[in-house]
Formats: C-alpha cells, sequence, structure tokens
C-alpha cells in the first residue's frame, strides 16, 4: 500500500491493490459552480497522474453539491470534461460542504 500526500488527518492518496483512492477535492471559494467543478476535476486528473494513472481509469465518482439547483452547471462541464473517454459511475447528492462558501467536493477511484 501507498499513501501519498499523508497529514495527521488524511492522504489525498491512497494506492492499494492496483486501485487509486483519491480524497475529496474542492475548488476555490470565490469562484461559482462551474469553475469548482472545473478545480474539482483538474486536481483529480493531477492527482491520477502523479501515479501514473488517467481520467480515462476513472472506476467511480461521488459528487456532492451544496445544492442540487447547481446540479445542471455542474454537470454541465462534467460532461465537457469526459468528452471522448467514457466516464466512471457516479453517484450526486446534496449535502453541507466543510465551508460554507464551497459548492461542490468531488471523490474518486480509478485503477492505477
Amino acid at each position: 500500500m501507498k499513501k501519498l500526500h499523508s497529514s495527521q488527518r488524511m492522504s489525498k492518496i491512497v494506492v492499494h491493490n492496483q486501485t487509486v483512492y483519491l480524497s475529496g477535492q474542492v475548488g476555490n471559494a470565490e469562484d461559482d459552480i462551474k469553475a469548482q467543478t472545473l478545480t474539482c476535476l483538474e486536481k483529480i486528473e493531477s492527482l491520477l497522474q502523479e501515479v501514473g494513472s488517467d481520467k480515462s481509469k476513472l472506476l467511480m465518482a461521488t459528487v456532492w453539491v451544496k445544492s442540487m439547483s447547481d446540479f445542471a452547471a455542474m454537470n454541465e462541464v462534467w460532461d465537457k470534461w469526459f468528452e471522448g473517454v467514457q466516464p466512471p459511475a457516479r453517484a450526486c447528492g446534496e449535502s453541507a460542504l466543510a465551508r460554507p462558501e464551497l459548492l461542490v467536493e468531488i471523490t474518486a477511484i480509478a485503477a492505477e
């Protein structure tokens, strides 16, 4: 097992049995839902690249939005980001996030 970017609280990346587990990624608090979603996805891509994976190997994603009123705008960014790549299985729900200004958080699991 390999753990990267670890602190007392969590690891941003855990690799076990050729599966990559990523902690929740958030965007910049001052941005709107579209920009926050894109930042989350770019962070996921960067973390995956660090362990030799990429978005085409994503297996599962969980998306938490602060308000389902942002669902369509989040999906617009999501759909564009996955153009030409089969998207992973996904769940999406509404939830209070760690800080009130955060609008979306995405966790992901991928093959190595």
